[in-house]
């Protein structure tokens, strides 16, 4: 048996396991095999060698150690406000024990008169200290508290601890297969690698991750893992770059002509700003080379994205190959479709939407329509997919808020063409470096970081609900200068009928705040008909209406340069990004606008860190890294659905000069023997290698 078949070996075999046990492991903690289990790794260790007394627990206490014996047990109270109580002597005094849940296995696991060692936080009750729910065991019963010298502390769910798999039964099954493992876990970095930056060896990493001899030993295992981590991703990043560009040929677009030029000449509504024609220029570079473009197109609410990807896209139809737009929601889609008609209403060119709603006949001609070359420019949704959708020439695709798609999704759109088309996905969610490094680093980047001239900075005030009157005078005065305001309520999927009393209530209110006839509201939310929303919406974009009371719908594509006030009611609910993203609402004409954030009084620690960098700053990359150091990665940028980073030790916040260092070494390695030919690199082929058999392999995917 292979290292590698010996680690894909299933947890059910393991000594303790079985079957049932097996499918707990699977289904609550994604433990499938002795591989993942060795990688479950802990998140806290005892110093099992220290231990204090009684009489040395301190009100600043944390953790602590105790060994003493049970003098007295106990139960008080009924049913549910039953507790079992014991109390624990040492020679230096004695302390309550409490337990609240479990009671019956607690009463048959603890013995009067038997010594315990016994973790745990003490808490102060009438003045004493006790330990509530800690963790206890026979001072001599179990191998592995007598084996090890710092003792692991592993991540579980109630469902795993009712099957015995909570934190000790974990650490018991994995010092089981550590045993199993000896010689059994496979080297996976170049020798040359390791040497250079003083990495130990994987199977001591692993050993010393779980049950550490000393602290100099797990700083060393915890340093090799996480560079091991970090490093494959890299890895994988740069040899799908080698690839894409050495055997990935792209269509080349030689020209760029007659639509491109009349557009600019006769149709561009405003000069285009430096950093739009610094990316156009690296854009077209790109689509000129022979290779696949595989570039990502970063710029705030408001940077003129959109724009620029439209003049890529008259630079495919000047070399006759058709473009689609890519949009996660139908609102977005349409919006697109809007603007480009307005655009390009007057050159001739056929625009056309396709979504889950369009449907029979009008689908039919549709896509005929696509295959025959007839439609030059086909928006839509995730429609686009559809095996059925068949281009005549597609030559360029643009995907809109790229992270809201998973990789096996924008695969299907690469494979419409024998020859993959060029690929520009666009974000208005800055990407925080380490995260652009760690995910994006096999796309090229590319970054408009200026505003259209004439915009001032949106001013962002934040108010408690007892501000209320103030906030309505406030939206008086504005809209009497002739500004209009936005609304805006959470809407939460599993409270929506609740939300939507709340806009309700919201909008009744505002009606009778504002009852003259010059303060005209509007409503839009998600359950309205398209037609309806497109009627109020486009009363307030006449200014027929002044307030527009709304949820999220109107995050993303509307412009309404009239719009100055943003004001978002509970926004202690909604994320980070997602006010940044409301805010780029207004601000979008020469007059100064505001964002009002409003709130009740309790505000988590994470809400008031959200709200105050929301005052503080408008750099929506400054934002987006206090959003990842809040939010972690996972919801940052679609990652868990794109399965391609699921980090089990690396931080992304915390570890970027590891993740420079993986970069770096990556990069090297790729480019001296990209197809890891070499002797010393045959540990990361085989490595790789597994990972595709148990991943997938994106390769050749953005």
């Amino acid at each position: 048996m292979s290292h590698f078949n010996f680690l894909q070996t299933s947890i059910e075999f393991l000594k303790g396991v079985g079957p049932a046990r097996a499918e707990i492991l699977k289904k609550e903690l994604g433990i499938y095999n002795y591989s993942d289990l060795l990688t479950h790794y802990p998140f806290r260790y005892i110093d099992k060698t220290k231990f204090n007394t009684i009489n040395e627990i301190r009100d600043d206490a944390s953790w602590v150690q105790i060994k003493g014996i049970i003098q007295w047990v106990g139960e008080l109270g009924e049913k549910h406000g039953k507790r079992f109580i014991a109390k624990l002597v040492d020679e230096t005094g004695e302390i309550e024990l409490v337990w609240f849940k479990g009671v019956n296995w607690v009463k048959d696991k603890i013995h009067v008169g038997t010594e315990y060692t016994i973790f745990g936080k003490p808490s102060l009750f009438n003045n004493k200290f006790n330990f509530v729910h800690p963790e206890i065991e026979v001072s001599s019963e179990d191998v592995v508290v007598q084996t090890v010298k710092f003792y692991p502390f592993y991540s579980s769910t109630e469902k795993a601890k009712a099957k015995g798999l909570d934190s000790k039964g974990i650490s018991r099954l994995t010092f089981t297969l550590l045993n199993l493992c000896a010689g059994n876990i496979p080297e996976n970095l170049p020798q040359p690698l390791r040497v250079e930056h003083h990495l130990i060896d994987r199977e001591s990493a692993i050993s010393q991750i779980h049950f550490p001899d000393n602290f100099e030993k797990l700083s060393k295992a915890v340093l090799r893992l996480k560079f091991e981590e970090l490093f494959f991703i890299q890895i994988q990043l740069f040899k799908s770059k080698y690839i894409r560009i050495r055997k990935n040929k792209g269509f080349i677009f030689s020209k760029v002509g007659e639509y491109f030029n009349l557009f600019y000449s006769k149709f561009l509504p405003f000069e285009l700003t430096g950093a739009q024609k610094k990316v156009i220029k690296e854009i077209r570079a790109d689509m000129g080379s022979g290779k696949q473009m595989n570039r990502l197109l970063q710029g705030d609410v408001g940077s003129g994205k959109t724009l620029v990807a439209l003049m890529c896209m008259l630079i495919a139809m000047d070399n006759n190959f058709q473009v689609c737009l890519m949009a996660p929601t139908e609102i977005l889609a349409q919006q697109h479709l809007k603007t480009l008609t307005r655009f390009l209403n007057e050159m001739g060119i056929r625009i056309d939407l396709l979504t889950g709603t369009v449907k029979g006949k009008k689908r039919k001609i549709l896509l005929e329509a696509l295959q025959n070359g007839e439609i030059d420019i086909l928006i839509g949704t995730h429609a686009l997919i559809e095996d059925s959708v068949q281009f005549k020439n597609l030559g360029l695709v643009v995907i809109d808020e790229q992270h809201r798609f998973g990789v096996a999704q924008r695969a299907k759109m690469w494979n419409k063409n024998e020859v993959f088309p060029h690929v520009l996905v666009m974000t208005a969610t800055p990407i925080p470096r380490t995260l652009a490094m760690t995910v994006y680093g096999d796309l090229d980047i590319s970054i408009i970081d200026e505003l259209p001239p004439g915009r001032k900075a949106i001013k962002t005030l934040h108010y408690f609900d007892n501000a209320r009157l103030k906030v309505l005078g406030f939206i008086r005065s504005q809209i009497k200068l002739g500004r209009q305001v936005y609304v805006v309520y959470p809407l939460i999927e599993e409270s929506e009928k609740l939300d939507l009393l709340h806009l309700n209530d919201g909008y009744e209110s505002l009606s009778r705040d504002f009852p003259l006839p010059e303060f005209a509201i509007s409503m839009v939310h998600g359950r309205l008909s398209a037609e309806v929303k497109d009627f109020e919406m486009q009363r307030f974009v006449r200014n027929e209406t002044q307030i527009m009371v709304a949820t999220t719908v109107i995050e993303v594509g509307v412009d309404i340069p009239n719009a100055s006030i943003m004001i978002v009611e509970n926004a202690e609910r909604f994320g980070l990004s997602q006010l940044h993203q409301l805010r780029g609402r207004v601000g979008r004409g020469s007059e100064q606008s505001y964002c009002i954030l409003m709130t009740s009084y309790k505000l988590t620690e994470e809400g008031k860190k959200r709200i105050e960098t929301l005052v503080r700053t408008n750099n929506g990359f400054e934002v987006a890294e206090v959003d990842l150091q809040l939010r972690g990665p996972g919801d940052m940028a679609g990652l868990m659905q794109s399965g391609m980073i699921n980090l089990k030790i690396a931080n992304l916040v915390k570890d970027e000069q590891i993740i420079k260092l993986a970069r770096d070494s990556a990069s090297q390695i790729i480019e001296n023997d990209p197809e890891l030919e070499n002797f010393e690199n045959k540990p990361l082929l085989w490595h790789l290698q597994e990972i595709e058999k148990t991943s997938g392999n994106w390769s050749s995917i953005s």
